[in-house]
């Protein structure tokens, strides 16, 4: 076996639909997210979206790009015509706004991203009302995790 150099961070190797739905985060009403990989050095992070609602998500824009990968469900951007099926796989350029809608015959929408950087989100003017990046999403995961019984450190494996 050749050795792991000194200084390199340990691989992550979980099951992403998780068996147990306390890890699952909730971010607002019928809104959660599941941590994979929440990275302090570049700013990235992974997780699965799920939505249990119709109507709009979130409307935010990226300073970087994003890219996901639609595991279950459906779900559109109100700012274009498209919508992304079970088995679509999304880019999105930086800097544009979207306004995320799950369509009213979409009970659960399950979707991987890979976000680099923030989320910020803005109203219909385009003005700023919050951000999220991996910093905030590490909180989340700490006050989630540590109210529920997994310890408030069970986020720790997610983190490099």
């Amino acid at each position: 076996m050749i050795p792991v150099s000194a200084g390199v961070p340990a691989e992550i190797a979980v099951p992403a639909m998780p068996d147990d739905d306390r890890l699952w985060v909730q971010q607002a009403e019928g809104v959660w997210f599941r941590p994979l990989m929440l990275n302090t050095v570049t700013g990235q992070w992974c997780n699965l979206l799920k939505v249990t609602r119709a109507g709009i998500v979130s409307r935010h824009r990226h300073p970087s790009a994003v890219f996901g990968y639609v595991i279950k469900g459906k779900w559109q951007y109100d700012e274009h015509e498209w919508v992304a099926e079970t088995g679509s796989f999304v880019y999105e350029p930086p800097g544009e706004i979207h306004t995320l809608r799950v369509p009213e015959d979409c009970t659960e929408m399950i979707t991987f991203f890979n976000i680099s950087g923030a989320m910020i989100y803005v109203d219909e003017a385009g003005n700023q009302t919050g951000y999220e990046d991996t910093f905030t999403k590490i909180q989340l995961c700490r006050d989630h995790y540590g109210a529920n019984g997994l310890g408030a450190d069970y986020v720790d494996q997610f983190i490099r």
